[in-house]
């Protein structure tokens, strides 16, 4: 199981526990999920990114920041890659699957992610996704999502969430910051840097 570390920790809410059927000892199980994606809702510079997965009825929806959901796009592409390369036959459908990877309604998170890993499930061929939400305190266990999806739904799920995290705003290429539209405190122009405006 491959781990990528959190951002940094927020404050939030204690959402709501859902009783997990059986003896999984997630708070959220969802097996061979339909959809997941990762989508985010605001203007630029203020985006607020989510995770999202479901299965039947259940949908699941989690608060991610974006680095965290660059993280996840990198980690899916390296595991993925790997699978390909020591078994060439698993690649073959890897790109052919097509989906409306749109967040749906309610946007309504359960926690926010603390940190993410990735494993394959040779038996099955399903790549399984854990996530370890933010604790309210010491005293109170973080929440949990176990998912699990195919290779082809996992793929497009990293290329979706690249071009999620590629729609905000631009990088400089001198400093590596963000570019805001009223102007740019870049430390290697002297403080100042390029402006953008949008279309």
């Amino acid at each position: 199981m491959v781990m990528f570390p959190p951002k940094a920790r927020r404050k939030q809410r204690r959402p709501r526990r859902e009783q997990s059927s059986g003896m999984s000892e997630f708070t959220f199980d969802l097996e061979a999920v339909q959809r997941i994606t990762t989508g985010a809702v605001g203007p630029r510079g203020q985006r607020v990114f989510y995770v999202q997965a479901r299965r039947g009825p259940r949908l699941i929806t989690m608060l991610a920041e974006k680095e965290q959901v660059r993280a996840l796009a990198d980690a899916i592409n390296r595991l993925l890659d790997s699978l390909a390369e020591k078994n060439p036959r698993l690649s073959t459908s890897d790109d052919l699957f097509v989906a409306d990877m749109s967040l749906e309604e309610p946007i309504e998170p359960e926690f926010r992610v603390a940190q993410m890993g990735l494993g394959y499930d040779a038996d099955r061929d399903m790549v399984v996704l854990l996530v370890q939400g933010l604790p309210d305190n010491e005293e109170v266990e973080p929440m949990t999502a176990r998912l699990s999806a195919s290779r082809p739904q996992m793929r497009a799920l990293s290329q979706h969430a690249s071009h999620v995290v590629a729609a905000g705003r631009p990088i400089c290429g001198n400093c590596g910051r963000p570019i805001d539209i009223s102007g740019h405190f870049c430390p290697q122009r002297n403080g100042h840097g390029p402006v953008y405006s949008e279309q």
